[in-house]
């Protein structure tokens, strides 16, 4: 209908198959890293390392992203905080877990990360003050693929793996990780990770 002609509608057309083909790589990206993890192929490597630092470079990455929805990221960690951990897939964990709290956090929220000392581990906390998740939702929370709510299935870029990833993640370091989540006040995702030595 002469579209391809057009260039303000070959170029939209072009930038929506872009954007088609970067959500579908992140995807199979996703799928690949969580079949590892479920298959156990994937090695750590644990390497003693600051979450502070950690946490700082992830909310620097993502400065634009909460920019766009007014949300303040807070890294209220120690520095530093010292722990025993794969540093490369703990990135990948605050990746997920402040991203979700920026697209589903109140636009002009907070997000806020802290951390306690726990005997021999540290508790890490990744909280926001945004939409939280009901009652029945949160058993399921961690699945692959599952949604919670319409409006969520809307948010674009998500791979719908992005939460079962940071659980295979936190239990491959044999930790655990839970979340307890308010409707209309926000939701706190908290894991336990091995402390190192020289903890300040």
């Amino acid at each position: 209908e002469g579209g391809l002609e057009d260039e303000k509608v070959n170029r939209d057309f072009l930038n929506r198959a872009s954007n088609g083909v970067d959500r579908l790589m992140k995807i199979v990206e996703d799928l690949d890293l969580i079949t590892k993890l479920e298959s156990g192929v994937m090695d750590l490597r644990i390497t003693r390392m600051d979450l502070h630092e950690l946490v700082k470079e992830t909310m620097d990455d993502l400065t634009l992203k909460a920019k766009e929805r007014s949300v303040v990221l807070r890294n209220e960690l120690v520095e530093p905080t010292l722990v025993k951990a794969d540093r490369n897939r703990l990135a990948q964990v605050f990746t997920n877990l402040l991203t979700n709290a920026i697209n589903y956090g109140r636009e002009g929220g907070t997000c806020t990360v802290k951390s306690y000392p726990l005997g021999d581990q540290v508790l890490v906390e990744v909280s926001d003050d945004g939409i939280g998740i009901s009652p029945e939702h949160v058993p399921r929370l961690f699945e692959r693929f599952y949604r919670v709510g319409k409006s969520r299935a809307r948010n674009e870029g998500g791979s719908g793996l992005g939460l079962a990833i940071v659980k295979h993640i936190i239990d491959a370091h044999g930790q655990t990780i839970t979340v307890k989540s308010t409707e209309g006040k926000g939701s706190t995702f908290s894991f336990t990770l091995r402390k190192a030595g020289g903890q300040a």
